[in-house]
């Protein structure tokens, strides 16, 4: 394992102790699109630790060095927010966001900051699982005007429709961990037993289609 996986295992790890990353094969959530998932992420977390908020932004900063030099950095609502904002301070770059949707009164902003047409954007989002926000994102961003660098994530769960909707969009995108690399890391630390590894192996493999007696 050369050393961006050790890092990217070590990044699973930190989640899998706070509890932003929590597996229930057994017990399964439902998520807000309907599928069940015996995952769920909430990598906000992280503000609250600040060895572990240190260690995710300087593997941010990491990542931005494989891509071109961006002279602003954005975060997506709301997870991207802290983390991406951070980021930007220790860059010394500016930093803007960008909303879900545009404000519905005053200057009915949908991306928030001092952005300049001539801004060179890198985006930063905390979790992909479809894309969808992520992608919504860099073409408010692209709309405005400026060019994206890249995207970077805390984690991803790898859904090929993610890999999909980054491509139509032809967005060069990074993640600091992703779904494999934490279930090596949960199943070496303990976290799930054998036959739990191959409950989470075959919802990655059809997640809007598993049951939890599949």
């Amino acid at each position: 394992m050369n050393s961006s996986k050790n890092n990217a295992a070590k990044v699973a790890d930190f989640l899998l102790q706070i509890n932003a990353v929590k597996l229930q094969p057994s017990n399964p959530f439902k998520w807000a699109s309907g599928w069940n998932s015996p995952i769920y992420c909430d990598n906000r977390k992280i503000l609250a630790y600040p060895k572990i908020r240190k260690f995710i932004k300087n593997e941010f900063i990491n990542l931005i060095q494989e891509f071109d030099t961006p002279t602003c950095i954005a975060g997506v609502a709301t997870g991207g927010i802290a983390i991406g904002a951070i980021v930007a301070e220790e860059l010394g770059l500016p930093f803007c966001y960008v909303r879900s949707e545009s404000k519905s009164h005053g200057m009915k902003n949908n991306i928030e900051g001092d952005l300049k047409q001539e801004d060179k954007v890198f985006v930063i989002e905390d979790l992909i699982s479809s894309g969808k926000s992520s992608i919504k994102a860099v073409k408010d961003l692209k709309e405005f005007g400026v060019e994206i660098t890249g995207l970077g994530a805390i984690f991803t769960y790898g859904f090929e429709v993610s890999e999909n909707n980054f491509l139509k969009e032809s967005c060069s995108f990074k993640t600091l961990s992703d779904y494999s690399i934490l279930l090596n890391t949960a199943l070496k630390n303990n976290y799930i037993s054998n036959k739990e590894l191959e409950t989470l192996v075959k919802w990655r493999n059809s997640p809007s289609t598993w049951t939890p007696n599949a």
